[in-house]
């Protein structure tokens, strides 16, 4: 059972919405549906006293454009259908059932000054497993205008339902610009993309410590005192998670090397900072999934309207751009760890883990598809947060391009899926040839994990169904 009372939803629950094929058990507390109605019945009186914007007047631009009472009706759906324009791809499957559940919990928050039937529409098609044809493109970061156009529109019986469907609603005259003022399917985009971020990540110390044996690392780099003198905490967090994998209890013995390569030596210092970055994305994406971001905000409990910018996501977008960088630093250092596995200098094996005639090639074609990889998460990394956008008529004068950066985060995502593969089927290869003892390593679980999946055959062959299974069990690799 899902709860969705406009104040509690987790990024967890996202993604277990996302990931669900079928129909839902949602669960709206009946006082969220009453404060629902509330807003709804307030916002309606308001419209009757006072100027409200996109209720009363046009929207945009067109903000001095009064509409009047008998003409409201027409006027939210020429609303919808104007801004219902999306294009390019359809989204999702998952992202849309992300949204869906986003934007009905904002809306039970019983802020919007939306009308009930058109929330119980919404919670009625996510328990029915409904998903309306939505396409991706058509918002900048300052609301999801045409996706949640394209739903309300389908919640009405005017556009088409990709999966299932429920049947058609009134839409009134004051729901329009309260159901699209929201930005759901970046947040749904967002939070996928930052949850899978959290797993690679934690995937990353289970490979790079396989890699840390495989080299025969320098246990000095990670040790308690080092970390206390500059005490961040994902770097401490790091170190801390390398030194219970490799089973440092006590002094461990030093490394074949008084100082190892970045790649081994830094990871907690490079590592650190992508945790916390994506700590601060969760938090950032946690209070947006919960919040009451319609523009104009129903104060119920002051019995007013307030004209606002919640719909503007900077915090979103820089959380993203600040996560999609940390991340691409430890890319590169999961790619300098490749090469020091090929290098017969640090494994004592033979170039490029061969094992066949002289000549043989081994994994070299790993280091390949890393650093084209690692390109793509090198673009994919590249900051939206410097651009900007004026529409409307220069009214709207500003954009914080959530919607890209989270599109970016979902790149970033398959890029570093790659690397971290790329990366384990050489540290496995390397382990497996040195016939490493992990007998009382915790990280050996992880090692038993990629033996099972991966082929143990060391002749030159085609990697790509290795590296399809190492990208396959880095879930499992990020729970051990």
């Amino acid at each position: 059972m899902m709860r969705v009372d406009g104040r509690t939803l987790r990024c967890t629950d996202v993604v277990t919405v996302a990931g669900t094929d079928g129909p839902l058990r949602v669960d709206v507390p009946p006082a969220a549906m009453r404060a629902a109605e509330d807003g709804w019945r307030l916002a309606e009186d308001l419209s009757t006293r006072r100027v409200v914007y996109g209720r009363t007047t046009g929207v945009g631009a067109n903000k001095e454009d009064t509409v009047t009472t008998d003409d409201s009706t027409e006027h939210g759906l020429r609303l919808l259908r104007s801004h219902a324009g999306g294009s390019g791809d359809v989204m999702a499957p998952g992202q849309v059932r992300g949204m869906m559940l986003i934007r009905l919990n904002q809306l039970v928050a019983g802020r919007s000054g939306i009308s009930p039937v058109l929330i119980e529409a919404l919670a009625t098609a996510l328990r029915a497993g409904a998903l309306p044809l939505v396409h991706r493109l058509g918002a900048i970061g300052t609301g999801d205008l045409a996706p949640l156009a394209e739903t309300a529109l389908a919640l009405a019986g005017e556009r088409p339902w990709s999966e299932r469907g429920v049947p058609p609603v009134p839409v009134h005259g004051g729901d329009a610009l309260a159901f699209m003022s929201s930005n759901a399917a970046t947040l749904a985009e967002a939070t996928l993309a930052a949850l899978r971020l959290d797993t690679l990540t934690k995937a990353g110390h289970a490979v790079a410590a396989l890699s840390y044996i495989a080299l025969d690392g320098n246990p000095e780099a990670y040790a308690t005192p080092v970390h206390q003198a500059r005490p961040h905490a994902g770097q401490v967090e790091c170190a801390g998670q390398m030194r219970r994998l490799l089973g440092m209890h006590s002094t461990p013995k030093p490394g074949g090397r008084i100082q190892d390569p970045f790649g081994l030596r830094a990871f907690p210092q490079v590592q650190g900072p992508a945790l916390d970055a994506i700590r601060s994305l969760r938090d950032v994406l946690t209070i947006e999934i919960n919040a009451s971001t319609e523009n104009p905000m129903i104060s119920v409990e002051h019995g007013d309207a307030y004209h606002h910018a919640h719909f503007h996501t900077a915090y979103v977008s820089a959380a993203l751009d600040h996560a999609r960088a940390t991340v691409h630093q430890v890319a590169e250092l999961s790619a300098a760890r490749l090469g020091d596995l090929v290098e017969p200098e640090f494994t004592g094996l033979r170039p490029f883990l061969a094992a066949g005639p002289p000549g043989s090639s081994g994994v070299m074609i790993l280091e390949y598809v890393a650093h084209d990889a690692l390109t793509e998460l090198r673009h994919a990394a590249l900051p939206v947060t410097l651009g900007t956008a004026v529409v409307s008529r220069g009214i709207e004068d500003h954009a914080s391009f959530s919607t890209q950066a989270a599109r970016a985060a979902t790149k970033a995502c398959g890029a570093y899926t790659q690397l971290l593969a790329c990366e384990l089927v050489a540290a496995v290869r390397a382990l497996r040839m040195r016939a490493a003892d992990l007998v009382e390593l915790p990280v050996r679980e992880a090692y038993e994990q990629a033996c099972a999946v991966l082929d143990p055959s060391l002749e030159d062959r085609p990697l790509t169904d290795d590296i399809a299974r190492a990208a396959g069990i880095l879930d499992l690799l990020a729970r051990i």
